[in-house]
């Protein structure tokens, strides 16, 4: 008797205001799970693509991780971008499910989970680097803080603090909005005024456009003012006009402008199965859910099952020679990923690498709760 498929669940945003990031997920869950398929599957079986739409609000995040656990009983579930979501598809799918959950998403770290796994990049291979890079380069040393409100900001703000502050500069402001706020003009007017010099931009769809409108119409960038955000990707830059974002910096682990042969050739892939406005990204978790896919197969293909014990060990040490941005491996114990980090800039209408940052550590906490950080958090 033939045996049955082996079930992945994606859960990610196909509509609502972040649909064209969850769009893009979706059609990247798509391609790798055909890409093991074409290579004869898993442990002799099929893989099934259980996919579910977030439609960008938690509460059926929660519901549609419920329902992949108990109606479709799938074997590993996959999705997220917001934090919100990931905490919203946690408790269905982790605390009463006790699934294994793999986290996409560039975020503010500090999960810790025996059933959880991160594949996107944290303010140790975001923050920490860029910082440093940042007001060497620039000579900067005012920054900005107009933030979106909920966990990523409050916590990458944190993390920004203490690498703004380490290196001699200051916060000279820090505020923080509900997601879909549209009226800056206070928070610009007290940008322009405080000779704020970098503006660490976390305001997040669909408050982001505004923001950035707003600033650009002030004229921050045009007095020689410096816009960072560590999400921002291919994606977002097609939706906004190219003078409101141009000069910004961002640090994620892919853009499509990395130059090794797989990176090139997997969007390629991508663009010639997917043509369109949904394009494969970094800040929103395309990179990270390829990774996760192909690290989660590599741990299936070592276990030999799909006994969930045998995979998360297998996952804990699991590695990828190719991948978005380069190779990349689970650290063992931290379940995040080790990989290549480049910080690029906005440069009409695209991302150019300005700095290749090599492999950066995550530097998470150990899952069974003991610090592996090897550099004080305020260092």
């Amino acid at each position: 008797m033939k045996e049955s498929a082996i079930k992945v669940g994606v859960i990610t945003d196909q509509t609502g205001p972040m649909s064209f990031a969850g769009i893009a997920n979706a059609n990247v869950a798509r391609m790798a799970i055909d890409e093991i398929n074409a290579k004869g599957g898993l442990l002799g079986r099929q893989v099934e693509l259980c996919l579910e739409d977030s439609a960008t609000t938690d509460s059926v995040a929660a519901a549609k991780a419920a329902k992949l656990v108990q109606q479709d009983q799938v074997d590993v579930i996959f999705g997220g971008i917001y934090s919100s979501t990931r905490q919203a598809i946690k408790g269905p799918a982790v605390v009463q499910g006790r699934k294994l959950y793999i986290y996409p998403e560039q975020y503010e770290g500090q999960e810790s989970d025996p059933l959880i796994f991160c594949t996107g990049p944290v303010p140790a291979q975001q923050v920490e680097p860029l910082i440093p890079w940042l007001m060497q380069h620039t000579g900067a040393k005012k920054f900005y803080l107009p933030s979106a409100d909920y966990i990523w900001p409050h916590t990458m703000n944190k993390r920004v603090r203490q690498a703004v502050t380490a290196n001699g500069g200051t916060i000279v402001g820090e505020e923080y909005f509900p997601l879909d706020h549209t009226d800056y003009s206070k928070t610009v007017e007290k940008i322009m005024a405080s000779g704020t010099e970098v503006v660490f931009n976390t305001t997040v769809p669909p408050g982001m456009a505004p923001f950035l409108e707003q600033l650009y119409n002030a004229g921050f960038t045009k007095r020689g003012g410096h816009l960072v955000c560590t999400y921002f990707e291919e994606n977002f830059l097609s939706f906004l006009p190219a003078a409101h974002t141009e000069g910004m910096y961002s640090c994620l682990d892919y853009y499509q402008s990395v130059s090794d042969p797989f990176s090139r050739e997997l969007l390629n892939r991508y663009d010639t199965l997917y043509p369109g406005s949904a394009k494969f990204t970094a800040g929103s978790a395309c990179s990270g859910l390829y990774r996760g896919l192909k690290l989660w197969a590599a741990a299936v293909k070592e276990a030999g099952s799909l006994k969930q014990e045998d995979v998360i060990k297998a996952l804990d040490h699991a590695r990828i020679a190719e991948g978005p941005g380069g190779p990349a491996e689970m650290v063992p114990g931290q379940h995040h990923v080790r990989m290549n980090m480049y910080i690029a800039q906005a440069r009409n209408g695209r991302f150019e690498i300005v700095k290749n940052l090599g492999v950066i550590d995550p530097k998470e906490r150990n899952v069974g709760g003991v610090e592996v950080d090897r550099m004080s958090v305020a260092a």
